[in-house]
């Protein structure tokens, strides 16, 4: 740390700029967002947290290594997690029982059912948090993101296209397509019906 410096008085661009000039400032900048990354990675692939640790040091590391390439033109937290994004999704990959394992909490859950899903009282005090958490566990990987970076993350569709790469039409659509799949899924499992998965 560096003495009298109250990193919480600047922006995201300033410790960047600082950063590049001294690394000492960039421990401002990792505590900033070391508790958002943390929680987005296990909500993204339902890591243990030894191995969230890990990647979110990777992650980390990463970030420092590529500032130089940091487009001030677009916000600081999307450029960061997209790097967390794609980072984790390596590690996915190499490990596929994460793609099963997803672990939001209540919160969480409550998050997406409250929000402009619009979701009808009787249809949300019909399925149980563990059902809802099944049925999203096994959308594809795409829906599941999506669905993550809107309704739990609270990120706009600005933000989420630049973290996923994707234009802005591709992720309305995306977002659009997941939350028919969740409804209807969720109407099936009140009929008993179990999830057939979706492409």
């Amino acid at each position: 740390m560096i003495k009298n410096f109250d990193g919480n008085q600047k922006t995201d661009a300033q410790l960047v700029t600082l950063t590049l000039k001294n690394q000492e400032y960039y421990y401002y900048l990792m505590k900033r967002y070391e508790s958002a990354l943390m929680n987005y990675i296990q909500r993204l692939s339902g890591m243990n947290r030894m191995d969230i640790q890990d990647v979110l040091q990777e992650v980390f590391i990463l970030t420092y290594q590529n500032l130089n390439d940091y487009n001030k033109n677009f916000k600081f937290s999307s450029w960061i997690y997209r790097i967390a994004r794609n980072y984790t999704i390596s590690v996915m990959r190499k490990n596929p029982k994460y793609f099963q394992n997803i672990s939001w909490d209540e919160h969480d859950l409550e998050q997406l059912i409250k929000s402009d899903f619009n979701l009808e009282d009787s249809l949300i005090q019909k399925i149980d948090y563990e059902n809802l958490l099944a049925i999203i566990n096994l959308l594809p990987l795409k829906y599941k993101e999506v669905l993550l970076l809107k309704f739990v993350e609270g990120k706009d569709y600005q933000e989420i296209g630049d973290i996923l790469r994707k234009p802005i039409g591709t992720v309305g659509t995306l977002i659009n397509r997941a939350r028919k799949i969740l409804l209807k899924e969720i109407e099936k499992n009140r009929a008993g019906e179990k999830y057939d998965g979706h492409k």
